[in-house]
């Protein structure tokens, strides 16, 4: 049975992940998972925007990964709903750009976002508040979780 990749959105530590000693691993596998189809990458501009900074390595990765992505904009409901995060006090203004990506991931209807922010996004504090202001609005709730909690692993099946 072949299914339906599923719909996610990586943020900027993710692809930083990747060369990091503790979180490579994990970062790795998704990515591999994403080339082989079972995830379907979400991008913005302002992960391109926060990584065009950063080593070289990070960079090609974003490029190699770029193609096959899916592209979501920086729209005016995306800015509205990162507002709403920032007025229920999600995160302080100081950390807007974490709330706008958990803002462009829902508004662009995606099930999944990753990301190794432990302060502000995959946060067992702030996951309930993100998905308060979501439901409030009109949108679902969306699963935030890391890398590590979404490939499969080696000794599972599927």
């Amino acid at each position: 049975m072949v299914s339906k990749p599923i719909r996610v959105y990586a943020d900027t530590s993710v692809y930083g992940g990747v060369f990091d000693e503790e979180f490579g691993e994990p970062s790795r596998v998704f990515f591999d998972e994403v080339r082989d189809g079972r995830f379907r990458l979400v991008i913005s501009p302002l992960v391109s925007d926060e990584l065009e900074g950063a080593p070289d390595p990070v960079r090609a990765l974003l490029a190699s990964v770029r193609a096959g992505a899916e592209v979501a904009d920086v729209t005016d409901e995306a800015v509205r709903l990162q507002q709403a995060y920032l007025t229920a006090r999600i995160v302080r203004a100081k950390w807007e750009t974490d709330a706008l990506h958990v803002a462009i991931a829902t508004v662009s209807g995606c099930p999944v976002i990753v990301s190794w922010n432990f302060k502000h996004i995959v946060s067992f504090e702030r996951i309930p508040l993100y998905h308060g202001v979501n439901l409030s609005k009109g949108y679902g709730v969306i699963a935030i979780h890391t890398p590590q909690e979404v490939i499969v692993h080696e000794d599972e099946d599927l």
